[in-house]
């Protein structure tokens, strides 16, 4: 993954793991392995556990503790009624942004440069 994309995932991922949960409970193992396995295989699992403990400072999650069979129990995770409203609305802006960028690309060739001189003119 290049930095660029790194970047733009950044701003995301909140709404990616929430979508993760919507699907059903998982603890942060389960949650980047599932990510891995959706393309994001360069995501750290550090990234994810950081996201995870401020996802559940906001009270986006449910957390239940559950014995594991390899050591202290595991943070099982899952999505409440506020964080599926946070879901929803993040999605919402994510369609609002997507579509406003699919605009600019097919901006015809005359009006993409009067926009890139009105750009830089400020």
């Amino acid at each position: 993954m290049g930095k660029q994309e790194t970047e733009l995932l950044k701003g995301v991922l909140e709404a990616i793991v929430l979508e993760v949960l919507a699907r059903e409970p998982a603890h942060g193992y389960e949650i980047t392995a599932r990510l891995r396995d959706a393309g994001f295989a360069d995501l750290a699992e550090g990234t994810v556990y950081a996201l995870l403990l401020r996802i559940e400072q906001r009270g986006l999650v449910d957390v239940e503790k559950v014995p594991s069979e390899k050591g202290p129990p595991r943070k099982v995770f899952s999505l409440n009624a506020t964080g599926q409203t946070a879901r929803t609305e993040q999605w919402r802006a994510w369609d609002s942004l997507a579509e406003r960028l699919e605009l600019l690309r097919r901006v015809d060739t005359s009006t993409t440069t009067a926009f890139t001189t009105d750009q830089g003119s400020r």
